[in-house]
Order: C-alpha cells, then structure tokens, then sequence
C-alpha cells in the first residue's frame, strides 16, 4: 500500500512541477507544442490556437499551455543552436509562416538524412522564392533560422527573372547553375498556372484564333489533335480537329473539298467567315 502512496505522490508533485514549468517552444498556428520535464517528453495545445512563431509557455494542465511572452532572439537562437543546420532555398509559401524549401546541396542533405525531397520548413519570418536560408531540423520538424547572408544574391535574382519571363525549364541555363537549381525553379514552375501545359496549350490556340478574329470556347485532347470548340466574330460556333504539332487544320468542321490540311487554325478563321 506503501508503494501505491508513493507514486500518487510522485505523480503529484511531477504534476505540480510541470505546472510551474516555463519553457520557449516554436509554435505553428493550429499546432500543438512540446516540452520534455523530468525526462518525460509532454505535447500541449496552445491556448486560442491563433499564434504563430517563438513563444514562452507555463502548462495550465496536463493538455493545455498558455503563453506568457513572445521568445526575444538570443532565447530563439539558443534553441536553435542545439540542431543540425542545413543550407535550403525557399520554393513557394504553403500556408501561413510555412515554406516548401529545397536542399542546396543534395549530396551533403543525403549524407546527412539519408534522403533527397523537398521539405516544409516553419515560421519563415523573411525571404522569397530561390533564397538561400538556414534551416534546423530537431528531428521531425524543420525551422527557419535566418537568411544565409553568404549565398550569392544574384542567382536568385535570375530565377526570379526567368520565372517571372515564363521561361521553361529546358531553356534555363546560367553560369554556377546546378541540378538543385533546376530542381528548385521546376517545383516553383509547377504551382504556377501559367507553367501548366493546359494553360500553354489554351493560350496557344487562343492567340491563333483571336489574331483571326475568331475566339476560343474550350478544347479537348484527342492524342495527336484537339478538338477545338471556336466562335467566329458575328457570334457562329464551329468545331474543328487541330494538330497539336503546328495548329494545321485536321479536320475543318466544314467542307472544304479536301483543303482542310492546306489551312492552319489562324486562316480558317478568315475560310470560314468568307464562307458565311
């Protein structure tokens, strides 16, 4: 019985001591945060849930933590200071302070986790797409640290430009660009709309058609060709098979005694309008 009232009080006073506990923990809004008293590793829900970034916490119970202050730099720092640091460039924000990032340099990422992907890294108070920061990693979860003031700031500057000229992956070519680089800007690339082969494909036939005159309703694949749903000017709608290598006719929608190949998208438009 003895030893039953000897760990209700252990329990007790280890309850008690939590209790009065402050401890500095990083906190992504909606998340949860954790602390480790007496060897024993505890998770909390912050609170309101609302704040995002470094804080100080003091348990209200075995679930629940309020904050007390926002950490200063120095307590962020020596936090920080206890995990490995790696060396990313920021992609694209996911949500809120939290940004998919890319390794640097692949081969020093994989000797050192064992794996090459791209990574969520948390409160990310500053910096754009294709920034070099520093990031620590605790062991499940990625921080920001600061901005890597020793990375080249022009490499970033030409990604920026090349994205922002909607220039293709294949084209993208500079001095001291590497394969991570590439990987980097093709991952941008792809949460951009504009990079998607859809949109590519609908502004190509939609250029055709308006320099014609006609307009572009919608279109669908058809392997070698799209069948192409168009208006002319006064309003008329017409369907029409269009090749996808050079925008040649395939099939008019019309007759056109044969001719059909003889036309591209752009003069079928000016064909058909005569027509009518």
């Amino acid at each position: 019985m003895s030893d039953i009232f000897n760990l209700l009080d252990r329990i007790a006073d280890r309850e008690r001591q939590l209790q009065s506990t402050e401890f500095l923990s990083p906190c992504v809004r909606g998340g949860k945060v954790r602390t480790k008293v007496d060897g024993i590793i505890y998770t909390f829900t912050p609170k309101g849930r609302k704040f995002e970034g470094w804080g100080i916490f003091q348990p209200v119970d075995d679930r629940t933590v309020k904050m007390l202050s926002e950490a200063d730099y120095p307590q962020i720092s020596a936090y920080l200071e206890q995990f490995k640091a790696f060396r990313l460039r920021l992609a694209y924000k996911l949500q809120n302070k939290t940004w998919l990032a890319y390794p640097s340099s692949e081969a020093d990422f994989k000797q050192r986790i064992g794996t090459v992907k791209p990574i969520p890294v948390h409160l990310v108070t500053e910096g754009t797409a294709f920034e070099q920061i520093i990031a620590r990693w605790d062991g499940n979860s990625w921080w920001f640290e600061d901005l890597d003031r020793r990375a080249d700031p022009e490499i970033g500057d030409f990604l920026q430009t090349a994205l922002s000229k909607l220039t293709p992956i294949k084209d993208l070519r500079f001095r001291g660009m590497t394969p991570e680089m590439r990987t980097l800007y093709q991952l941008v690339a792809n949460n951009i709309k504009e990079f998607s082969p859809e949109y590519r494909d609908k502004k190509r036939l939609g250029d055709a058609l308006k320099m014609g005159g006609g307009e572009l309703q919608k279109f669908n694949d058809r392997g070698d060709y799209w069948i192409v749903e168009w208006t002319t000017a006064e309003g008329e709608s017409h369907s029409s098979a269009i090749s996808k290598n050079d925008l040649t006719v395939v099939s008019s929608g019309i007759c056109l005694s044969g001719l059909d190949r003889d036309f591209d998208l752009q003069s079928l438009v000016g064909v058909i309008e005569q027509r009518f």
